[in-house]
């Protein structure tokens, strides 16, 4: 049989199991969950009959799995891999030890690809889209939008105003920005004047960094918490615009502490926090009971509840990315930066980060130049992000986000 027989075999496989899931009241959350994932870490095969796939040899399924990963590179043929991954258990975990990180092949796959570093050689290009009637971020795999519209979405965002600060939920489908949702990936929070964000992951930036529970934000009972709901937050980055003071024309000055990736890592041998599999885990069947949570019961755990291992306690250990200083232009009589033709509007959000690093830290001169993430805008509510090694997808669209927030102070 051929490698596109199979392929097909497992797609209808997989058509199968989503009809199956879509029964009942749940119908809706699940077809939300298949058309907005990446790859939805979710295995229904221990409620129906596996069939013969799941008896195959394991040298044969090695084979299987591992020339399927090596011919689709991209989405929506990448898409061959969820039906691989979807088949059984035996099959969803050799799909996941033969699907690297972003680090290591450049791609994603798994929705816990958006929360490990990109790759070190070329960026990942990604584009966001603004909703401003419903406040809603959007970010999607690729370089423009497509005609289609039928773009892979990765991550999305929504702008909550309070009486005090700004919330932008982040979430890993388009429309559920529950934080007692397991779609919850964290949220970037701004101060009353919009010039300082921190970032909040809901999950600990390696899968060993949490020693302790840490400190509760609000004040609510732990019965209060489903245990099976990703209700934690830890902040992991801090984002500061520098005030214009005398209201001089430039562009904005912003440096973002990365509390949970340390200065090392961009050093020859060194590495960044890589979480392997999400806390609450997508292989449980939990996924489909009722979420028992209030509201405003969400835990939010400082760095210092984070162990030294995974994030370091001194600022001089941490990695801080700065905006890249652009040049005056006489001719055009304006700021300008090269974005290799990724930016094409003129805009105040534009930016590039790239390492804030002291000369006595050796960094290599091109390693302090190479942009990590690039933010500029190509057209009425659309923006191109680029990113890439130590960053991930979520840490680089929460950075962006604080872009889209309102600096009265800054500008």
């Amino acid at each position: 049989m051929s490698l596109k027989s199979i392929v097909r075999e497992l797609r209808e496989m997989k058509d199968g199991i989503g009809n199956i899931s879509r029964r009942g009241t749940e119908r809706k959350h699940w077809s939300n969950r298949t058309r907005s994932h990446i790859v939805p870490d979710v295995a229904l095969s221990d409620q129906i009959e596996q069939g013969q796939w799941a008896n195959l040899p394991p040298e044969l399924l090695l084979d299987i799995i591992r020339r399927v990963e090596e011919s689709e590179l991209s989405w929506p043929a990448r898409s061959a891999l969820l039906f691989c991954a979807s088949v059984c258990k035996s099959w969803r975990g050799i799909t996941k030890e033969i699907v690297k990180t972003p680090e290591e092949c450049g791609r994603l796959t798994f929705p816990i690809s958006l929360k490990q570093p990109g790759p070190r050689e070329s960026p990942i290009q990604c584009f966001i889209k603004r909703d401003r009637a419903n406040s809603v971020y959007r970010l999607y795999f690729g370089m423009i939008p497509s005609e289609d519209e039928r773009d892979k979405l990765l991550l999305s965002a929504k702008k909550i105003r309070r009486a005090t600060n700004t919330d932008f939920v982040i979430s890993f489908v388009a429309d559920d920005f529950s934080r007692a949702s397991n779609m919850y990936a964290g949220k970037l929070r701004s101060n009353f004047l919009g010039t300082k964000f921190s970032i909040h992951d809901s999950q600990p930036p390696s899968d060993a960094a949490i020693q302790q529970p840490g400190r509760l934000s609000r004040r609510f009972h732990a019965k209060q918490v489903s245990p099976r709901v990703p209700a934690c937050n830890y902040r992991v980055a801090t984002i500061s615009y520098e005030l214009n003071v005398l209201r001089t024309r430039g562009p904005r000055r912003m440096h973002s502490a990365m509390h949970s990736i340390p200065l090392s890592s961009i050093q020859e041998g060194g590495s960044a926090p890589t979480p392997k599999s999400f806390p609450q885990s997508f292989d449980e069947k939990s996924f489909s009971a009722p979420l028992a949570i209030a509201k405003e019961s969400a835990m939010d755990i400082s760095s210092s509840g984070i162990s030294r291992s995974a994030v370091t306690a001194t600022s001089q250990d941490i990695l801080v990315l700065k905006n890249k200083a652009p040049r005056w232009h006489e001719q055009l009589q304006c700021w300008c930066l090269n974005f290799k033709g990724r930016v094409t509007v003129a805009s105040v959000k534009n930016f590039q980060l790239v390492a804030a690093v002291d000369p006595s830290h050796n960094i290599p001169v091109a390693e302090q130049e190479k942009v990590i993430l690039q933010f500029g805008k190509i057209g009425k509510d659309i923006f191109t992000m680029d990113y890439r090694y130590p960053l991930s997808a979520f840490q680089a669209f929460a950075i962006c986000l604080s872009s889209f927030d309102t600096k009265p102070a800054c500008e």
